[in-house]
């Protein structure tokens, strides 16, 4: 008898594949046009402001939204919670001095309580801060701190049909031309983030990340990585940059710290938990000036404002966060959405990020002005079609400036469609690429919105808007 068997599956498509299976499930509510459309109403037509029971498939933020692991709630049973020294600390110092090699942190409630802290300890009023594109909060924390950002991204980066593989790379003429005019003494470090989230998820590269360190150390700059989603940037790394294919993403990962100073850390992203981040020092000093304004804006250094089950799940979440079955599959589901729009004829970022995938309000609504949010008029308009938030990212984000009460200049107009981790399947991405072809299709119908309400700082947040 023949065999006929068909030919044996490859790596690749079993690498595509979830490395899970479903345990736990919870139930979505699809609701009618009229209920959405009364909904967005009732939030100033600001999706962040809906009530979450409202939304069908939750794609505003990769932020604290993903799936824990049947051993990260196993691991949440083993908390210590002493109010010091909690055992679970000391797991999660070891697991990052293992993974990502800074020799001390310090656990915050998030992301953002860690840039605070920077912040405080190292700006003075009058410093710059170089960065490859700004990020909302970070900025903000920087200029409450006295200092001013400013941007040193590559030009590839503004260009969303460029397909360069690193746009997240910083340009180092701008860098060079930042520290002559201003002097190193005013810039006390340059902040980079991994996957540069306003620009479309961009990676940096090591070629890149190397020679930052190297203009930096030659004139007494730090260097401070976000490193939220560093593990998706060493993915991109292993993928695109030459001599790194054969390499671990964990190796990587030690690598691209083993180059920096510093780190924050919102563990709501690659450490795959729901709360939780760190501030990240190998400077004995700067630890101990970290630990001390820990105790009054985030709790004891040892927990920094997390249980002790926080600490735990995060601890365990590193671990599974550069498996490279994991990590892998990742990508490729974010990868897999972008295919979709792209067979549609949808304008998006290119290459595709690591976390999400971008509309281009610019050429998705070009009759829209952009001071009428074009942006964050077609983020309205997915969830009114079908019940799918997602966040602006461009003028409304970008902010006023201070100084002369305009809009910040932002040259992206983009849509992000953020993934959570291991929470969809396919059959809700391709429901996705669905609703943004019908919302396509009918685009020149569409007007822009009046901002009624605007709060002082990270406006996108709590504005208020209503339909031209």
């Amino acid at each position: 008898m023949s065999d006929e068997r068909m030919p044996p599956i490859n790596d690749e498509l079993l690498y595509s594949v979830e490395p899970y299976k479903i345990k736990v499930v919870e139930p979505l509510r699809a609701t009618t046009l009229i209920e959405r459309k009364v909904a967005i109403e009732t939030a100033g037509y600001n999706p962040i402001l809906l009530r979450a029971e409202d939304v069908f498939i939750d794609l505003l933020t990769d932020s604290g939204t993903g799936a824990m692991s049947d051993r990260q709630w196993a691991g949440m049973m083993l908390g210590d919670e002493a109010y010091a020294g909690s055992k679970n600390f000391y797991h999660l110092q070891a697991t990052v001095r293992e993974h990502y090699g800074y020799r001390h942190i310090v656990p915050t409630h998030q992301g953002r309580g860690a840039e605070h802290i920077l912040s405080q300890m190292l700006i003075k009023p009058g410093d710059y801060v170089p960065g490859n594109m700004y990020f909302p909060s970070t900025r903000l924390h920087q200029e409450l701190a006295g200092g001013t950002f400013v941007d040193v991204i590559v030009d590839g980066s503004y260009d969303p049909a460029n397909s360069m593989p690193f746009k997240g790379n910083v340009d180092l003429a701008k860098f060079d031309a930042l520290i002559a005019r201003v002097g190193a003494e005013r810039i006390p470090y340059i902040s980079l983030a991994a996957t540069v989230n306003m620009a479309g998820g961009q990676p940096i590269s090591m070629a890149n990340l190397r020679a930052v360190r190297e203009l930096a150390d030659a004139h007494g700059i730090r260097v401070v990585l976000d490193a939220a989603r560093a593990v998706e940037n060493a993915y991109f790394i292993q993928q695109r940059e030459d001599g790194h294919r054969h390499k671990r993403v964990a190796d990587i990962l030690l690598a691209m710290c083993a180059l920096t100073d510093a780190s924050t850390m919102s563990g709501k992203k690659d450490a795959l938990v729901n709360i939780g981040g760190w501030l990240a020092v190998n400077d004995d000093a700067l630890y101990e000036q970290a630990s001390n304004l820990a105790l009054a804006y985030e709790g004891l250094h040892t927990y920094g404002g997390l249980a002790g089950r926080d600490m735990e799940a995060m601890a365990l979440g590193i671990r599974e966060s550069v498996q490279e079955e994991h990590i892998h599959a990742r990508v490729r589901q974010v990868e897999y959405l972008g295919e979709k729009l792209r067979e549609r004829g949808i304008p998006i970022v290119e290459p595709v990020g690591g976390h999400a995938v971008y509309l281009d309000a610019r050429r998705f609504l070009p009759h829209i002005e952009q001071t009428e949010f074009p942006a964050h008029r077609l983020a309205v308009e997915l969830y009114m079609e079908a019940g799918i938030r997602s966040v602006e990212r461009g003028i409304l984000s970008a902010g006023r400036n201070a100084q002369t009460g305009e809009h910040n200049p932002a040259a992206l107009e983009l849509v992000r469609l953020a993934i959570p981790r291991r929470v969809y399947t396919q059959s809700h991405l391709d429901l996705v690429a669905l609703a943004i072809e019908r919302v396509y299709r009918r685009r020149e119908t569409l007007r822009g919105l009046k901002l009624v309400h605007e709060p002082n700082h990270l406006r996108f947040f709590q504005a208020r808007f209503e339909l031209l």
